[in-house]
């Protein structure tokens, strides 16, 4: 019996690093996830398939069962990493793949591995759909993080996200943004390292007022009714993250000539970013060589 399950991609617009400390974050579903098929496969074991926007496979492994444990069969770093999330799974619930079974899995992304918007998340809330299990939970035993990303593969709406304990809150919320139409996002063609990020923070010493003034932008974004406000509060968010981690702002770095709003989203240094400014603005980014540009409407649910 064929079964499908779909998550949703992630970005996250304020409380970057910070979150991991209680502050408040405004983060977004988007239109493109990934989905997970399960069924019923040709031989005893777990036949794994990857596959990219286009229909190309850019990933496939094996996994038979030893002693209670999926083994992948090769030693390359995606299948182990792979293993190590099901296994994980299996600890949380251990008769969602029984030992003889014969299962082949597919999983299909809607956005390119190089946008950042959680292929990893993605996979880990659809394999605790499959296994029933919570997925903030898989991902504190395999991944760890913040866990808004979850969030946002679990949402159908912008939410505000708060961790303080083992099980964080979210809760949807409107955007009164009538000038979303003056926003757009911008990949920077490279894929930023998460992690590396969250050590460099780690190493950080963040005040208790800096997690107040970043959770009141988050909040105040959500009584903003003018581009020129909404561009000062992500300004003041800029400068504040980056006093904390001692790097310079993506438009110090990049666009100190753009004459508009660009504001670093999630992991400092790649993925995308949020510019503010019209369809003539975007040639902007389009001559430096960023042509991967999409509407604010046509990437957020």
């Amino acid at each position: 019996m064929e079964r499908t399950f779909y998550s949703n991609g992630k970005l996250l617009l304020t409380g970057e690093y910070v979150v991991l400390d209680g502050a408040t974050a405004l983060a977004f579903p988007t239109r493109y996830g990934q989905s997970l098929t399960v069924e019923t496969g040709d031989e005893q074991g777990l036949h794994w398939s990857s596959l990219d926007p286009d229909g190309s496979q850019w990933f496939e492994t094996f996994l038979s069962f030893d002693n209670g444990r999926l083994q992948p069969k090769g030693s390359d770093p995606v299948s182990q990493t792979l293993a190590s999330i099901l296994n994980a799974a299996l600890e949380l619930q251990p008769q969602f793949i029984a030992p003889h079974a014969s299962i082949r899995v597919t999983t299909a992304l809607d956005f390119r591995r190089d946008w950042g918007l959680g292929s990893s998340s993605t996979l880990i809330a659809n394999i605790a759909a499959w296994a029933q299990i919570d997925p903030f939970l898989l991902l504190e035993n395999s991944f760890g993080g913040s866990g808004y990303d979850i969030a946002a593969a679990l949402s159908n709406s912008p939410f505000l996200y708060e961790r303080f304990a083992a099980k964080p809150t979210y809760r949807p919320v409107h955007l009164p943004w009538e000038f979303k139409a003056q926003l757009f996002f911008v990949h920077l063609n490279q894929k930023q390292d998460s992690k590396a990020g969250i050590r460099r923070y780690e190493k950080a010493s963040v005040a208790p007022q800096m997690l107040r003034k970043i959770s009141d932008i988050s909040n105040k974004l959500l009584l903003c009714y003018s581009l020129s406000d909404f561009e000062a509060l992500l300004e003041a968010h800029e400068t504040i993250i980056s006093e904390i981690i001692q790097l310079p702002t993506v438009k110090a770095s990049r666009f100190t000539d753009y004459p508009n709003t660009v504001k670093s989203l999630g992991a400092w240094g790649g993925d995308f970013i949020l510019a503010t400014g019209t369809e003539n603005d975007q040639a902007y980014f389009r001559k430096k060589g960023y042509t991967t540009l999409i509407p604010f409407t046509e990437m957020i649910l």
